[in-house]
């Protein structure tokens, strides 16, 4: 991760750490996929964090050579990056979710704290005209969705070794001059400050609202199934 920082850092643009080597054995990855496995199925698309910078990436670029495979993407989970407005008017292929069972479009969120937002603290993820999506009431705006709606989260129990569904309270809430959702979450493991502020929850994106993304991806497979 830090090379990939220290380039976009350097350069302006992290599409130099993500092109060349790391695209080219991605793309020749999804190229045999698509030609000798997938057989015409639907698929999602999910990444994490620089997973997710990558993920982007071949949205705007493989699928830009490829709309025959594009047009069976049920979902790209883009999480843990920023997916914003000039991605979406450079590339209008790419739509954004705008709710919890449309199809074809991207879902993309960053997890803070409100000291993170108190703060207006650097983190390196979220991009200027980033875009969220409340992954417990899938609202674009800020409505506030409470820590009854989670469904549950998966954490590491430390006594057991072992993840579990758990309760952290963890509710939800874009703040849209951040473009962020934040959570007033009990839970209090945060990811490196030098890189996402004092209270991000970077390295838990997916897990705080784990249940809530598996319920989703049944709900946006249920609804290609439908309208195909």
């Amino acid at each position: 991760m830090r090379y990939a920082w220290e380039v976009s850092r350097k350069t302006g643009n992290i599409d130099a750490a993500l092109s060349g080597i790391s695209y080219d054995d991605i793309k020749a990855a999804l190229d045999y996929s698509f030609e000798n496995y997938n057989a015409g199925r639907p698929f999602i698309i999910a990444g994490h964090s620089q997973g997710s910078s990558m993920v982007k990436y071949v949205l705007t670029h493989y699928f830009t050579e490829h709309p025959e495979y594009y047009e069976r993407m049920v979902t790209a989970y883009v999480i843990g990056f920023s997916v914003t407005q000039e991605d979406l008017d450079t590339y209008p292929h790419l739509k954004f979710a705008t709710g919890e069972t449309d199809t074809g479009v991207i879902v993309s969120w960053n997890t803070e704290g409100p000291k993170n937002v108190e703060e207006n603290a650097h983190n390196v993820v979220v991009l200027p005209g980033a875009i969220s999506i409340n992954p417990l009431n899938w609202k674009l705006d800020e409505t506030y969705a409470p820590a009854s709606e989670n469904l549950g989260s998966l954490m590491l129990n430390e006594e057991t070794g072992e993840y579990e569904i758990t309760d952290i309270g963890a509710d939800a809430q874009i703040v849209l001059d951040r473009s962020v959702v934040v959570t007033n979450t009990r839970y209090d493991q945060y990811a490196a400050a030098e890189f996402f502020g004092p209270q991000s929850f970077h390295e838990d994106d997916y897990t705080i609202y784990y249940n809530n993304i598996k319920d989703n991806v049944a709900k946006r497979i249920a609804s290609y199934k439908a309208g195909h």
